[in-house]
């Protein structure tokens, strides 16, 4: 069974990373939407990671970072979620919401506690009321008994909705899951070209974006986190503005001008091209001491 760190070590544990020079902190769990549920005698039901995130952002009022909710499930983002991520600035406007497939039918066969109906829903309610937020979602390719129907309504969700991260996988049998279990397994073969077909449209998604952010020259605050050095190009600087998670996400590439930016601070950057996933900038020269 999942259970909840109790929320005073969770707020310890945020002051001691601050207090040691963290600008990024992430808030994960295999499911976030779940915080407190077992802990019936101190939160209502549904409502204990609202509760817990208004009071560890009312306990450290006078740090400036990023707060960022990993793994939180559609049907667990709430209009009182929404209004705390509103209200504070500090936590990113940005959402890792897994959502598996788009088809109902294959939902029901995953055991999800959602539909596609409602996983729109979720979505255009994030947009309407976190302007720029950033969707980052996992998709799966291949679970038994997906039609070739299922699978392109898929791929006809990932070309409508534009989601701004997508990691997909395909579907493999694991030993004792019900799933391995169930009729119309589907040739690896067919998986592979699944695979490769939703990420090309994947891909089409984020060059459009990406490509606006050039067009309309967009500034952005970026995280610098490293350096690029060979001997065939100039020296160029590394990092991630909201939109982007560690590890998992694409990355600003920043060219580099006369002054030199210290690792781990916020500097603005002006988007001038792309390089792939990757956006390319330029230090504002005025974001810089």
């Amino acid at each position: 069974p999942l259970r909840s760190k109790p929320e005073s070590q969770i707020i310890s544990e945020f002051r001691s990373l601050l207090a040691n020079g963290s600008k990024e902190i992430i808030l994960i769990a295999q499911d976030l939407g779940d915080y407190g549920k077992d802990m019936k005698d101190r939160y209502e039901l549904g409502t204990g990671l609202t509760t817990m995130l208004g009071n560890l952002l009312e306990e450290i009022p006078e740090h400036d970072f990023w707060l960022r909710l990993m793994y939180l499930y559609p049907d667990e983002i709430t209009d009182e979620l929404i209004s705390v991520i509103k209200n504070d600035k500090r936590i990113c406007r940005y959402l890792d919401m897994p959502i598996q497939h788009i088809n109902d039918k294959i939902l029901k066969k995953m055991r999800r506690k959602t539909c596609a109906d409602d996983i729109r829903k979720t979505i255009d309610a994030l947009r309407r009321e976190l302007p720029g937020i950033q969707i980052r979602t996992s998709l799966m390719v291949g679970f038994p008994g997906e039609t070739e129907e299922q699978f392109q309504e898929l791929v006809d969700f990932v070309e409508d909705v534009k989601l701004d991260n997508v990691g997909a996988f395909m579907y493999s049998n694991e030993e004792y899951a019900l799933s391995s279990r169930l009729d119309g397994q589907i040739s690896e073969a067919e998986k592979e070209r699944r695979y490769a077909r939703l990420m090309e449209a994947q891909h089409r998604v984020v060059m459009e974006k990406n490509m606006n952010r050039v067009r309309q020259k967009d500034r952005l605050d970026v995280v610098v986190e490293g350096v690029i050095q060979n001997d065939s190009q100039p020296m160029h600087y590394t990092g991630r503005y909201y939109g982007q998670a560690p590890d998992i996400d694409s990355q600003v590439i920043i060219q580099q001008n006369d002054r030199i930016p210290i690792l781990g601070e916020r500097y603005q950057v002006e988007i001038m091209d792309v390089d792939n996933y990757d956006l390319v900038g330029k230090f504002v020269e005025s974001s810089i001491p």
